[in-house]
């Protein structure tokens, strides 16, 4: 991670949601586990094992 962030949000990795495939970027809170996030929200961490797919 870059040292000289000041708030442009354009330099932070970002990666796809595997069921929505909505952007997420980087949190701070996902610092230690980053590589392992699949998912951009609870709902689409239930839908992991469902077939269909929804588009918000």
């Amino acid at each position: 991670m870059a040292t000289s962030f000041k708030g442009n949000k354009s330099f932070l990795p970002s990666k796809q949601c595997v069921v929505c495939k909505k952007e997420m970027t980087w949190r701070k809170a996902w610092e230690k586990n980053w590589d392992t996030i699949k998912y951009c929200s609870d709902r689409c961490r239930a839908q992991k094992t469902s077939s269909r797919t929804f588009t918000s």
